[in-house]
């Protein structure tokens, strides 16, 4: 949906009440599986999940996938509107260790609501400095306002271009990593072509994950976090916060395979979670190989 589009809905939303915005998006998330050609991928990637159930099931996962996709926006309209998500936290403690002293990387996935997940941390500690790298497309609608809303939640942005990045963002990350800030990095989309990428199994599937945030790990010494936010009820939600993952090298040999045992844990915890939450999967793009 295009920018002014989303902007006059969610007015209109906000004149008429939220069920507006509710059943708008319902029925766009039925155009989108109708019509937009990525559904053969998600009942793909269900079937991987099930492998025992049929592909009317597997269809029927994708739908329910779609539909639930648009539990994003009502939580983001009711969060920009009144700020009264409700969460509970699993393993907070670990990371509040690290803040303010040798900083701390937040593997974040398209499993669950990584936009709200920001919130919330900014939400349990107000001065909590959060660093967040976010792809930015050729065109952005929702997306622009999506970055803007999280600007103004007090979140710094660094936006990683498609076409190529920047070798001044990564200075940037390593410099709020070692002055004790919190860096959230996508754990499980590769961005472009030419990226560093780590080979990991998941669902029984080779698949690929982004290597930054390991390097990240080694260069700055930081522990990483593998962080999820799950939605337990309308605008309610809990995270959780995995025990630090480990990346320690002496030579180059040390650091690749480092780097793929702490992409693996990632992976094996990825799917753990998946399985307990198989419908908050909004990743709409090809995963498994």
């Amino acid at each position: 949906m295009k920018g002014f589009g989303y902007k006059l809905l969610l007015r209109m939303a906000g004149l008429c009440g939220p069920w507006l915005l509710v059943v708008f998006s319902r029925i766009v998330a039925v155009g989108y599986f109708l019509f937009s050609g990525r559904v053969p991928e998600s009942r793909r990637f269900y079937g991987a999940l099930y492998p025992e159930q049929g592909r009317l099931s597997h269809l029927w996962c994708a739908f329910r996938q779609y539909q639930n996709f648009t539990t994003i926006h009502l939580d983001r309209f009711l969060a920009s509107r009144t700020d009264t998500t409700t969460f509970t936290s699993q393993g907070w403690e670990k990371l509040e260790a690290v803040i303010g002293k040798q900083g701390g990387i937040l593997l974040m996935s398209h499993l669950g609501n990584w936009e709200i997940a920001a919130r919330l941390l900014r939400r349990q500690k107000d001065d909590l400095r959060l660093l967040l790298y976010m792809g930015v497309k050729e065109k952005e609608g929702v997306e622009h306002m999506q970055k803007e809303d999280l600007r103004r939640a007090g979140v710094t942005i660094i936006g990683v271009d498609q076409e190529g990045g920047s070798p001044f963002a990564a200075v940037d990350g390593i410099r709020f990593l070692q002055s004790g800030g919190i860096v959230s990095m996508t754990g499980d989309i590769v961005w472009r072509h030419d990226q560093r990428k780590v080979r990991v199994r998941f669902l029984g599937h080779d698949a690929y994950v982004p290597e930054a945030p390991y390097i990240f790990a080694l260069l700055s010494g930081a522990p990483l976090f593998v962080f999820f936010a799950f939605r337990t009820g309308k605008n309610s939600y809990r995270f959780t916060l995995s025990d630090p993952i480990a990346i320690q090298s002496k030579t180059r040999q040390d650091r690749v395979q480092a780097i793929t045992e702490a992409a693996q844990q990632y992976a094996d915890l990825l799917e753990k979670m998946l399985r307990e939450h198989p419908f908050e999967w909004y990743h709409f793009e090809r995963f498994l190989q």
